[in-house]
């Protein structure tokens, strides 16, 4: 079975530019022995495009050390200064115009772009900041950021920042964690509106969701999150945040991290693709056929074993048919659900 998909999130433009070789852009275009995703796999596979994320830690700090205790020790983490998470966001932005640049892929500001860019067999990525710590209050940064492509944002990451609060990562919790957006993020989600800029509600807590659904004009959007019925993570949504989304015509993506997948919320690869499904099912009943996608968190977690990397997504697409989904679902989760999704926000 050959059937693009787009992902909603990755986070392979910080393990590039995290890796010890020099010649960061060489490795996405040649192809790598780690990590998730490069250009080699990802034509193999039939991925067609992506949120590119740019989550800005400190550079010293790096995706190595999140990913290896990716629970913590259930607190959130400290707070970051502006001027490193702008280094690290400009670093990453950097590489993703090199690649550009190179051939490698095209920088997508709309979903016509993203059609024109699979039509011309070139990789649709879309400019994506998770976490807005490289924003300031008074938004400067946010008119470069724009004007350099940025279409999406996650207003946090699993900490505080100026605008809001992330969810620490727990397990047997829920998001009810924390106070609301700060009136400068309530600024944030008005203006991401005005210029049609995806706002993500993964990793935000309980409190903000509800003051972005109270605030924004558009669908409600979490790229890379799962359902706290079947794994009660504080990362995943509850009924009534699946029953808002669906409410505003919104999407969810299918994160592929095994400690969101998981009932007991382990971070082991020894995670079978049937609980992937499972979530796809309830996603389905919560939201509508209309508001399923994939949002993968491809080289920001562990996935399953049996997926092991974007190679592994044909895999996951095969189970979902032989599950009983015809092709014309699977092809909307797939990728005409982001399309549709994309058009109506972004443009």
């Amino acid at each position: 079975m050959n059937i693009p998909f787009f992902d909603g999130h990755n986070d392979t433009l910080l393990r590039l530019v995290d890796h010890a070789r020099q010649d960061k852009a060489a490795l996405f275009i040649e192809g790598t022995a780690d990590g998730h995703i490069d250009l080699p796999r990802a034509r193999s596979a039939g991925m067609a495009g992506g949120f590119f994320a740019m989550f800005p830690p400190p550079l010293a700090t790096s995706l190595a050390g999140v990913a290896a205790n990716p629970m913590g020790d259930g607190q959130l983490p400290p707070d970051l200064d502006l001027a490193p998470a702008q280094r690290s966001t400009f670093a990453m932005a950097a590489l993703l115009y090199r690649l550009e640049r190179l051939g490698a892929l095209s920088v997508c500001r709309s979903a016509a772009d993203i059609r024109s860019a699979i039509a011309a067999e070139r990789m649709a990525a879309i400019f994506h900041i998770e976490g807005a710590e490289a924003i300031d209050p008074a938004f400067d940064s946010f008119e470069l950021l724009y004007a350099a492509g940025l279409r999406s944002i996650g207003i946090t990451w699993s900490r505080a920042n100026a605008f809001g609060t992330g969810v620490p990562f727990r397990h047997n919790a829920d998001p009810e964690i924390g106070p609301g957006l700060s009136d400068a993020g309530k600024a944030l989600v008005r203006l991401c509106n005005a210029r049609n800029v995806l706002v993500d509600l993964s990793h935000l807590n309980a409190a903000g969701f509800r003051d972005v659904a109270a605030i924004s004009t558009a669908p409600l959007v979490a790229t890379h999150s799962n359902v706290h019925a079947i794994c009660p993570s504080t990362r995943n949504l509850m009924d009534w945040q699946l029953a808002a989304i669906r409410e505003s015509s919104g999407i969810v993506g299918l994160n592929y991290a095994t400690g969101f997948l998981r009932p007991d919320g382990r971070f082991v690869a020894d995670t079978p693709i049937e609980l992937m499904v499972r979530h796809v099912d309830a996603l389905i009943e919560a939201v509508g056929e209309d508001g399923v996608a994939l949002g993968g968190d491809f080289d920001g977690a562990m996935v399953p074993a049996d997926i092991g990397d974007v190679t592994g997504v044909p895999r996951l697409l095969q189970a979902l048919m032989d599950k009983g989904y015809g092709e014309t679902l699977v092809r909307k989760i797939a990728l005409d659900n982001w399309l549709s999704l994309i058009e109506r926000t972004i443009g």
